[in-house]
């Protein structure tokens, strides 16, 4: 079993990967002590021990994560997992697709405002939406 130092390691190394070291850096200069026992929970946890985990690969993970994002309307951690999507592999397209899944399982309300949120990310990243297939 690993200790706790090294699933922080391991889950630094998974969140910069995912969501880059600018992010990653912002979030832990933005630290407080209030908030230092969080950041060191999310990193162990969500990082070290779910994202590291063998069962699923990186881009399956970031649909899972979409979906459950849409699902529950938490906006800002979308904005941040669409852009983790990206740098996990997924296309604007496949990105298209998971919200539209998501539309029929989570409503057209929820779906309405990952379109606007994904393409507010795609075009501060500069990315074309791509076309209806």
């Amino acid at each position: 079993m690993a200790t706790d130092q090294e699933r922080h390691e391991q889950g630094m190394a998974v969140r910069r990967a995912v969501l880059s070291d600018a992010h990653v850096d912002a979030s832990l200069a933005a630290t407080t002590g209030f908030t230092a026992d969080w950041q060191d929970f999310i990193t162990r946890v969500a990082w070290g021990d779910i994202w590291s985990r063998p069962g699923l690969d990186r881009r399956s993970r970031s649909v899972a994560v979409l979906s459950s994002l849409i699902a529950h309307g938490h906006h800002e951690e979308l904005a941040m997992h669409l852009r983790a999507a990206l740098r996990n592999g997924l296309s604007t397209e496949e990105i298209r697709e998971v919200i539209m899944q998501a539309a029929i399982y989570s409503g057209v309300p929820a779906a309405n405002s990952a379109f606007r949120i994904a393409s507010e990310v795609f075009a501060a990243a500069d990315l074309p939406e791509e076309g209806a297939s």
